[in-house]
């Protein structure tokens, strides 16, 4: 559908007729939908997708450059220094290293909560949008706003003021023009940095609050599970109480085994072995107790050496060394 506008601008030679023919036969725009962040906070439902175009009294444009991974944080900037305040709506498209935007106070949307502008349809990107060439031009309620580049600076320009003021001084300039219909351009919705935080906060806390419920259901679930597998399961306490008998005597039998000691027996033997060897004149040299085998060596005279071992040969002092094991 062509709009009386647009009907009298091609009728002076202002618009292209196939920039005509391309908007009778575009098709209907794109519906909006809940994104991620609706879902998990359980606002989906809530989600407003039939948005009313609006054009705000305070309107602002720019182009500033693309950083990367920082393209929202840069526009909200710009347009919060634009608009001397931090509560802005804004959205914005990317091109040749640029970002185009518009934004306004969120004050201004006071009395249009759920609105879009329709003249953020021409951004670059966008369905309406053409060329930089063309100048792009909505009006609404006696209000007229326009979106143009200067051909000199390639700067993004905005115009909004009354329509008996902007139409004409646009209308001078030697461009090709395009009006905006709200009814087939795809919806650019506004974008609030603060109710994406607030959005992001209640699903944050909506999917902290469920995955606590899960684990606490299956928490539930696993205890009423093993008490029932407790008290329903068939155990034989005898075989039990008969295999705990037998664990605790072996434990008691070798407790007993490992504080045995044989030192007493040895240092019995040994005595043995001094009294004896003391009415001999003999010395004992070597007592040595090992793997349960003893072993010593003593000196006696050699004439009693074969009562007390197996002589080993003779000492220093004419001694005989005899060695006996028991």
């Amino acid at each position: 559908m062509v709009s009386t506008t647009d009907k009298e601008l091609i009728a002076q030679g202002k618009r292209t007729t196939s920039h005509q023919l391309e908007e009778v036969t575009r098709s209907a725009p794109k519906g909006l939908k809940p994104g991620a962040a609706d879902y998990l906070a359980g606002e989906a439902k809530q989600f407003v997708a039939n948005l009313q175009p609006y054009l705000p009294q305070e309107l602002i444009g720019g182009t500033i450059p693309h950083i990367l991974g920082q393209e929202e944080e840069s526009v909200w900037n710009a347009a919060s220094q634009a608009c001397g305040t931090e509560k802005v709506h804004f959205c914005y498209t990317l091109e040749d290293k640029k970002i185009f935007y518009l934004a306004c106070p969120s004050a201004a949307m006071a009395s249009n909560p759920d609105s879009w502008c329709p003249l953020a349809a021409a951004l670059p990107g966008n369905s309406e949008y053409w060329d930089k060439e063309t100048v792009y031009l909505y009006e609404q309620e006696g209000v007229a706003s326009a979106l143009r580049w200067d051909p000199e600076t390639g700067r993004m320009q905005v115009f909004l003021g009354a329509s008996r003021t902007i139409l004409p001084r646009v209308q001078s300039l030697d461009a090709n023009f395009v009006t905006i219909n709200a009814d087939v351009a795809d919806k650019v919705p506004w974008r609030n940095r603060n109710l994406k935080i607030e959005k992001l906060s209640r699903a944050t806390a909506r999917t902290m609050a469920l995955m606590g419920a899960i684990v606490a259901l299956g928490a539930s679930v696993f205890l009423a599970y093993s008490f029932i597998a407790i008290n329903m399961a068939q155990r034989n306490l005898d075989e039990v109480q008969l295999r705990t008998q037998q664990a605790s005597s072996e434990l008691m039998v070798k407790s007993y085994n490992a504080l045995q000691s044989d030192t007493i027996k040895h240092m019995v033997r040994i005595q043995q072995l001094l009294d004896e060897l003391a009415k001999v004149d003999g010395t004992l040299v070597k007592y040595q107790v090992e793997n349960g085998a003893v072993q010593w060596e003593a000196l006696v005279p050699p004439a009693f050496a074969s009562d007390f071992g197996t002589p080993q040969g003779l000492e220093k002092d004419g001694r005989a060394r005899v060695k006996n094991t028991q």
